[in-house]
């Protein structure tokens, strides 16, 4: 395939996942720093997304983007503080990591994968890709990999939160961010590679029906 970018280096995911790991770890680190205090740890979770924010700003950084990640971690605080549960501070991981992958189940089933319609915005296709039938079929291989990932976290999360076991969610958090996202960024795009017909220009350049039926011959043959 001629396609030389990787979907890391197309989605550039990585920098997200790592500010996404920084409030919940801080938050366990300044529950513990206070003696299990769930006012230290909510505090120290909202200054260090705070901290995150402004320097995704002065990167130059989508507001819109930055302020949805401050505003989660200050949702996560607001729960863990109704609630006086420090574990509840993860629950709207749980429940955000649930309803995902549900809608990326659905959206294969539909037709309409979720890793397509996330590439073909960053690469400005609108839905161009969709009439590629190559292209569809191998976003819709690539997007189980991305549904297996949040129910991975969420067999590993949901008995940690149901134990009370706040460090180790701390810990899971970490490890199942930005790590977990690379893994499936990479498998996700080796399923796509092997998917994709010989010939297949790659992403960038999705294919009509009737431009795709002779590859498409080809590589069957």
């Amino acid at each position: 395939m001629a396609e030389p970018e990787s979907l890391a280096e197309v989605l550039g995911g990585r920098r997200a996942a790592l500010d996404a790991t920084v409030p919940p770890v801080v938050f366990v680190a300044g529950w513990l720093i206070g003696g299990r205090s769930l006012g230290a740890g909510t505090a120290a979770a909202l200054v260090a997304a705070a901290a995150v924010a402004m320097l995704r700003l002065r990167q130059g950084d989508r507001p819109r983007a930055v302020l949805i990640g401050l505003l989660g971690v200050g949702v996560a605080a607001m729960i863990a503080l109704r609630t006086g549960r420090a574990e509840d501070f993860f629950l709207l991981q749980i429940v955000t990591n649930a309803l995902s992958a549900l809608a990326w189940a659905v959206s294969i089933v539909i037709r309409w994968p979720l890793l397509g319609v996330v590439v073909g915005a960053v690469l400005g296709q609108k839905t161009r890709w969709r009439r590629d039938p190559a292209l569809l079929r191998a976003y819709s291989k690539g997007s189980w990999i991305w549904v297996l990932q949040y129910v991975l976290r969420l067999a590993v999360f949901v008995p940690l939160w149901a134990a009370h076991a706040v460090v180790a969610l701390g810990v899971a958090r970490a490890v199942l961010t930005w790590p977990l996202v690379a893994a499936c960024l990479a498998v996700s795009w080796w399923v796509i590679r092997r998917s994709l017909p010989a010939g297949h220009p790659g992403l960038r350049h999705p294919r009509t029906e009737a431009q795709s039926a002779p590859a498409d011959a080809d590589h069957l043959g």
